[in-house]
């Protein structure tokens, strides 16, 4: 290795120009006279000593230093020099290394002479001149790996064994065996075959009487017609939908500490659909990346672009929302690599990728794609609400336009209401000479001016109780000052800390002169200040909890008033008033520290007035401010006869649609902005280090990206990405399907097509399968029938001797693989068994019964209101999925976490799995659920229906020993729950025993636990 290669170092320090200078020790000549010649003077030293780093083969940060252009155009932070100003060029500042920004280079080994630096410093002082190099202007590069390259036109080759063959998947397979002198298995019975197939196409067991008719069909097209009945059930769309949510990383909550829900199944829904009726696979993946984008696209089209929304988002305080905006932006990317090129993307974000031939600008180029969306959630009405919602607008316009006339035409009203005010609108209150006394203790005094002041011992809440002779006259209306004194906190006008009040609640009683008292209903409260937080309204609700509330620091220190309107006049027969002022308890004294009570005859509808409009009345029409004329006219329009009952009707309309967006769904969708964001390549990956501004672009190594418009969008890269010439898309999907079919993908490596990825196993099958799926107008339907009707899909499982010692991991396909079922499937499958299962397809998640204590250590609690009914046995696609905090049996049997793309789920085998399937909750009702169906089914005796329950749960007929060993264990589980039961009758005579139910019933389930829990059970052979 070059002991002056300082890659790493470079890459390390995060230069954009890395390496410039790396190891340079040619000398060079003083500054010359003439100009400096770029080829004679400044190439020699950048060639000599930086080519390894920043040559023709290999261009770290983007940067080529051989070439002239190289220089100029730069690299990952922009050019490397700016023609006629050293200063400013990073080439300077990185070998001067007097400027903090940029490392100094070389980072080891001897630093450049001030000679040098002086002659390169003129060269681009001078205008850094280079010459014509057409030659080295940046080419397209190409790579021979075989994955870059179109797939091949292939025919099926010749085999001797040519009867074996079915269709040509089959010659290649057959090719391969013969040719390491093997040969295929024998084909699977019916019973497994069916199974096979059924699991593998919908993800459910077949039914007992589909295994005994396909059993007993022996017509030579059987199999055939068996599989095009289940690519047409709407179930091979939930199937196939799970796969491609794993890619999508599908969730239902935003992910992070908090990790709130998120509304998004409609695109869940869209997916199933769409496998549904066979969308053509290349527009299944333009509708998903840019559907928002198509001419005249549909609703349906926009929700598939919630493929791309799919990604986290962090809702914690604190954080730079455009860092994690980012973030989602370059999931894109590598999720977009993943799930259509098989290439890791991800890895070139903060340098070039070190293996494949993707320079860290194409990451940047790719993510200009994806950085121009915005992200607003999109309304789904249902067909009812879409049907309602477009008549009611047009009816609350209508009803507007009408209002809007009457408004226009009420003038002549308005000035009628006016005069019929005319001499009402003076208020002269007359001040009561009362008298209060305290519940809690306080020392309640009265001053000069009839007000009561409250001191001495003041408690925490108080009730006031004011009495006091009514004057000769009616009273309509009473009049409550709060006011301020030099004793109270804060001058008042309240006893709290700092002055203020809650007035919980007021109440008028009238002691006549005969001894009677009747209370006084109070019909209306208004007040000056009445805040939102304790309006005055609230001092007549009843609630002791509510109340007036003066605390604001700016409404402290002043007089407050408060006019309450009595729903009758008070006759004017005298007698005496007695007012009660309730202050709710605290932690420190609430009540009014200073009062006053006066009365007033005054007309109720005068009183009813706000005092804005009142204060307003007063004034002559045409002596109004622009702000009184305005509130005369809005209170006006709230008592106009004619407007009243229209503007009613427009509020109960507004209502209704209210009440439809609540109840219609949403999801979350992509949009592109009419405006497109700058892009720049991130310096290390660091979104705030911006280095050279970048458009949207793909690898060189892959077909260019041809543009609509003057600049690539969304769309564009979708139409590229399944593109017959694009040599990658239809490869990888055909894979990753070959992959479900047989456990391990043509090529092992299914998220991996670059260098570091395994070839193929059978490259002329991978490519005629990739040529075939294109041809065939990209049908997933077509290629899943071609596969499963094959003869190697459809060989038995069972392990050769001599195969496994010649192709121990199966590579030439002579067997098909056991394969264990996804913790979806395991759950549904149990489910079908039991005949619990709801066929419902589509709808919002739900939420099966779990453990207790799962959101113990999430951030916040989530919700999980245990589903009831059918909801609570629907397939487990439909569970809800909290990325914090999942179910815990699809964890237990290896589902992803829905935070990145996966492509591929492991399988892992624990001894927790076993106890899961035996002890859950869930499973243990599935059991249960499962006896009661056994035992409500007709049957001769147990042997029937234990052979009914193997059936169910196995699609095959039980061996004799398997019969006879069920049946045993059955019964003398039923005898040991009776003398159980009988135990605990006796020590409790008259008592249900709690734990035993029924002897027979939980025999039945003991045996249900039993079949669920075996390993053929949540096995695929």
């Amino acid at each position: 290795m070059n002991p002056h290669r300082f890659v790493p170092v470079c890459v390390a320090r995060g230069l954009g120009v890395v390496g410039i200078g790396c190891a340079i020790a040619m000398s060079a000549s003083a500054p010359a006279a003439e100009p400096v010649d770029f080829a004679r003077d400044i190439r020699p030293i950048l060639a000599a000593h930086c080519v390894e780093c920043h040559g023709p083969e290999t261009q770290e940060s983007s940067l080529r230093l051989d070439a002239g252009v190289g220089l100029l155009a730069g690299g990952n932070s922009g050019p490397a020099v700016v023609a006629g100003d050293s200063g400013e060029s990073i080439l300077l500042k990185a070998i001067r290394g007097m400027d903090e920004s940029v490392s100094k280079m070389p980072p080891e080994g001897p630093a450049l002479s001030a000679d040098e630096i002086a002659l390169i410093a003129k060269w681009v002082d001078d205008g850094a001149k280079v010459p014509d190099e057409p030659a080295l202007q940046a080419a397209r590069r190409t790579s021979d790996h075989w994955s870059f390259q179109p797939p091949a036109h292939i025919e099926p080759p010749s085999v001797n064994n040519a009867a074996w063959i079915r269709n040509p998947i089959d010659a290649f397979v057959l090719a391969g065996l013969e040719s390491a002198g093997l040969s295929p298995s024998p084909p699977a019975d019916k019973a497994t075959l069916i199974r096979r197939v059924t699991l593998d196409l919908l993800g459910l067991p077949p039914r007992t009487d589909d295994v005994d008719a396909f059993v007993a069909d022996t017509s030579g097209d059987a199999y055939e017609r068996l599989v095009d009945r289940l690519l047409n059930s709407p179930h091979y769309g939930e199937r196939w939908g799970r796969d491609w949510l794993d890619i999508a990383r599908y969730a239902d909550s935003n992910g992070y500490t908090i990790d709130g829900g998120r509304s998004i199944w409609k695109y869940r829904d869209w997916v199933i659909e769409a496998l549904n009726r066979d969308l053509p696979f290349d527009q299944f993946a333009v509708e998903q990346l840019a559907g928002d984008m198509l001419p005249g696209a549909r609703v349906d089209q926009i929700v598939a672009t919630g493929f791309h929304r799919n990604t986290l988002v962090n809702e914690e305080g604190g954080t730079d929302q455009e860092q994690f905006r980012v973030e989602a932006v370059v999931d894109r990317v590598a999720t977009t690599g993943a799930a259509f090129l098989g290439l890791t993307l991800g890895c070139a974000r903060c340098h070039d990728h070190k293996y494949d031939p993707i320079s860290q600008r194409e990451f940047y180029e790719l993510f200009a794609i994806f950085n121009n969306c915005d992200e607003p959630t999109l309304p789904v009405p249902t067909d009812q609400q879409a049907k309602e919602m477009p008549a009611l607008l047009a009816e609350i316009q209508q009803s507007e336009e009408r209002l809007a006339m009457v408004d226009a035409n009420s003038g002549s009203r308005q000035v009628e209401w006016e005069s019929s005010l005319s001499g009402k609108l003076a208020v002269n209150w007359t001040v009561l000479d009362a008298t209060a006394q305290s519940t809690g203790g306080a020392g309640i005094s009265k001053l000069a001016d009839n007000s009561l002041l409250a001191g001495g011992t003041v408690p925490n809440g108080d009730t006031y109780t004011l009495r006091a002779s009514l004057p000769a006259g009616s009273v309509s209306a009473l009049l409550l000052e709060a006011l301020p004194h030099e004793s109270l906190p804060g001058k008042g006008p309240g006893l709290s800390h700092a002055g203020g009040f809650v007035l919980s609640e007021i109440s008028v009683q009238l002691e006549t002169a005969d001894g009677m008292t009747k209370d006084v209903s109070l019909g209306a409260a208004l007040a000056e200040f009445s805040p939102d937080a304790g309006p005055i309204r609230h001092a007549i609700d009843g609630k002791a909890k509510t109340g007036w509330r003066v605390a604001d620091p700016a409404h402290l220190g002043v007089p407050h008033a408060a006019v309450f309107v009595l729903r009758e006049p008070l006759p004017a027969d005298g007698g005496q008033l007695v007012v009660t002022l309730t202050h709710g308890q605290d932690d420190e004294p609430l009540q009014i520290g200073r009062f006053r009570v006066a009365i007033t005859a005054a007309d109720a509808d005068v009183l009813s007035l706000p005092i804005a409009v009142r204060t307003a009345l007063v004034t002559a029409a045409d002596g109004r401010s622009e702000s009184q004329a305005k509130a005369v006219r809005e209170h006006y329009q709230t008592l106009d006869p004619e407007r009243v009952p229209l503007a009613a009707q427009i509020a109960d309309l507004k209502k209704r649609q209210k009440q439809i967006e609540r109840a219609t769904t949403s999801t979350l969708v992509m949009r592109e902005r009419e405006e497109p964001r700058a892009t720049h390549i991130h310096l290390r990956g660091d979104f705030l280090r911006h280095g050279a501004a970048v458009q949207p672009d793909v690898p060189d190594v892959l077909p260019p990206l041809r543009a609509r418009g003057q600049r690539a969008d969304r769309l564009d890269f979708a139409h590229w990405l399944v593109d017959e010439n694009n040599p990658l898309t239809a490869r990888v999907t055909v894979n990753r399907i070959w992959q479900r079919h047989f456990g391990q993908g043509l090529v092992a490596t299914e998220n991996d097509f670059g260098t570091q990825g395994d070839p193929p196993s059978h490259p002329e099958l991978l490519d005629w399968l990739a040529r075939q799926f294109m041809a065939g107008g990209w049908s997933q339907k077509s290629l899943h029938r071609a596969i499963v009707t094959s003869a190697t899909y459809r060989q038995s499982s069972h392990v050769r001797p001599e195969l496994a010692k010649a192709d121990p991991y199966n590579e030439l396909l002579g067997r098909q693989q056991r394969l264990r079922l996804d913790a979806e499937s395991i759950r549904d499958v149990a489910l079908a068994a039991s005949g619990l299962l709801s066929p419902e397809v589509g709808g919002p998640g739900v939420y099966p019964p779990q453990p207790e204590g799962i959101y113990r250590f999430t951030q916040q609690k989530k919700f999980w209101g245990e589903s009831k009914g059918d909801d609570r046995y629907r397939r487990g696609m439909y569970t809800y999925l909290w990325r914090s905090s999942p179910y815990p049996f699809l964890k237990t049997f290896d589902a992803p976490d829905a935070t990145v793309a996966c492509t591929r789920r492991p399988r892992s085998n624990t001894p927790l799995q076993a106890l899961t399937l035996a002890n859950d909750r869930a499973f243990f009702e599935i059991a249960q659920g499962f006896a009661a169906q056994l035992l409500a089914a007709s049957a001769e005796d147990d042997a029937a229906r234990v052979r009914l329950a193997f059936r169910r749960a196995l699609a095959r007929e039980p061996a004799a020993e398997e019969l006879s060993a069920l049946s045993e264990y059955v019964q003398s589980e039923h005898r040991r729950f009776a003398e159980a039961a009988k135990d605990a009758a006796d020590v409790a005579p008259g008592k249900r025993p709690e734990m035993i139910d029924d002897a027979t019933a939980a025999a039945w389930t003991m045996l249900t636990r039993v079949l669920l829990n075996l390993d053929e059970f949540i096995t695929r052979e």
